[in-house]
């Protein structure tokens, strides 16, 4: 039986849900259905939190978040058991992706007075009296709407970074993995007792409605590109910003002189890990006409050792949303009624609540299952005579988020060349782990910017401030200015700027 999120259920002090295990659809926890009214109310906490958080300092906000890290770490355990509660991910997958939050964590806290704090700025000869700074300041509270599928790791990729900048945050995670969020906020709550700095809010896609008119400062959102579309046109109506990380449909480049085992390797793990659930994981393979063949081999030799299961041997989890397992069925169906092949797994593959990993070739590129975003355990992998087709067909889709190429001599040229935010060159989803870099996309994949000096700058504002350090003797702004001076200036901004 497949496994459905269950309705709101009546309770005494107002409507709760529960959340489900994917795997055995146990209840592993019951929740509020947060009302309008009570994410109004939670807004305003934060807003009374604001001025103190923010008060503090890059130093001491980079301390509590240095004792959040550490509480984390410290049980790291009970929160991947958490995860795998709600997620029905294994263990090590559960901690990879916590492991990495907890390096943005630290890595937000310690550059953030770096990239934000105060910087000077050449005035110019025109304006060489001035002294010019800019500085950037917190937006005020920051409402984190988060998904289901990495419910640490991308969530705090936003939640992090705001933080350090200085914000308050109200933060909804998803209705499948709700546990997991009240687990990260409660740890944040033992080392910032004083003020509700990081709140938490639960429910369904009305409760995320509500957080976004509720007079927030920013959102950021990571979903699919539909309700990423909604979200943003209930923002407008406030002039509220945002920030928008939506789905992938991503594409791995294999060169002929490529690492095949390498490549391989990365496309398995990339195409099936986390049941495939991975807005950044492998769903298109390119490969060059010489070596397609041999490549394709090794692929399907490697895919026949992952099993998706429960058990401590499976190498993945359940799909956590049934509906998705319609959407993945659909794809492989139309794949090959459309003349693909499934090398390994196909329609079959789909279950009720697991499905095993599918290699298909041969598929047309209009299909669906290489133009949608599948969201599930599955690969497409497609022969071209030369990488020019190969980025051709990788940009040939309205999606624009992350990209791997497999090449020794041609990977740093390929990169520039595919219209994605993120690629990664001989190594399979790496810009994710390095807090440094900025993590986002283009198109239907959303914009803005988490993770690195951007990631900072989108959760503050930038002031500008120009200071007059002495009286210039040429005074432009007074409408006591002397046609003399006027001539004055037409000399200096020829002698400037009008040679040819």
């Amino acid at each position: 039986m497949t496994a459905v999120q269950p309705k709101p259920t009546a309770h005494s002090v107002g409507e709760t849900f529960d959340s489900l295990s994917p795997a055995t659809d146990e209840v592993v926890g019951t929740y509020p259905v947060h009302t309008p009214e009570d994410v109004r109310a939670a807004v305003a906490r934060a807003k009374d939190a604001a001025e103190w958080w923010a008060g503090l300092g890059y130093d001491g906000r980079a301390e509590r978040l240095r004792r959040w890290k550490g509480v984390i770490t410290r049980r790291l355990p009970q929160l991947c058991q958490v995860v795998r509660d709600e997620t029905g991910k294994p263990l090590a997958d559960a901690q990879l992706e916590s492991v990495l939050a907890i390096e943005h964590i630290a890595w937000a806290g310690k550059n953030a007075r770096k990239i934000l704090g105060k910087q000077r700025r050449a005035a110019g000869l025109m304006m060489s009296n001035q002294a010019a700074t800019v500085e950037y300041q917190p937006l005020g509270v920051v409402g984190v709407i988060g998904p289901w599928n990495y419910p640490v790791f991308t969530p705090l990729g936003s939640i992090a970074y705001a933080l350090a900048a200085g914000n308050t945050v109200v933060f909804k995670p998803s209705e499948y993995t709700p546990g997991v969020g009240k687990w990260l906020v409660d740890a944040f709550n033992e080392v910032v007792p004083e003020w509700p700095v990081l709140q938490l809010i639960t429910g369904f896609g009305e409760t995320g409605a509500s957080l976004v008119s509720a007079n927030v400062d920013k959102i950021a959102f990571t979903g699919s590109t539909g309700t990423g579309k909604k979200i943003m046109a209930a923002a407008a109506e406030t002039l509220t910003p945002v920030i928008i990380e939506a789905g992938g449909k991503d594409a791995v480049l294999v060169d002929a002189d490529a690492d095949l085992e390498a490549a391989a390797d990365a496309t398995v793990w990339g195409a099936f890990s986390n049941s495939g659930q991975t807005c950044i994981g492998v769903e298109r393979v390119y490969v060059h006409e010489r070596v397609h063949d041999e490549f394709v081999a090794k692929v399907v030799e490697k895919s026949k050792d992952v099993r998706a299961g429960s058990d401590e041997a499976a190498q993945y989890g359940p799909v956590t949303m049934p509906s998705q397992l319609a959407v993945i069925k659909r794809h492989i169906a139309d794949a090959i009624e459309r003349g693909g092949k499934a090398l390994v797994g196909g329609v079959d593959a789909v279950g009720d609540r697991y499905v095993q990993p599918t290699v298909l070739v041969d598929v047309p590129e209009d299909s669906s299952a290489v133009q949608e975003e599948t969201f599930g355990p599955t690969v497409t992998i497609a022969k071209v005579r030369d990488m020019d087709e190969a980025v051709e067909k990788a940009n040939d889709t309205k999606y624009g988020l992350g990209s791997t190429v497999f090449s020794k001599s041609r990977g740093l040229e390929l990169a520039s060349r595919l219209r994605t935010g993120m690629t990664s060159i001989n190594a399979p989803l790496s810009f994710a782990g390095i807090a440094s870099l900025p993590f986002g996309g283009v198109g239907d994949s959303g914009f803005g910017r988490i993770h690195g000096p951007e990631g900072l700058r989108e959760f503050a504002r930038p002031k500008a401030v120009a200071r007059q350090r002495f009286t210039a003797p040429i005074v432009l702004t007074s409408f006591s200015r002397k046609e003399k001076t006027d001539a004055l200036v037409a000399k200096l901004i020829t002698v400037l700027h009008g040679k040819r």
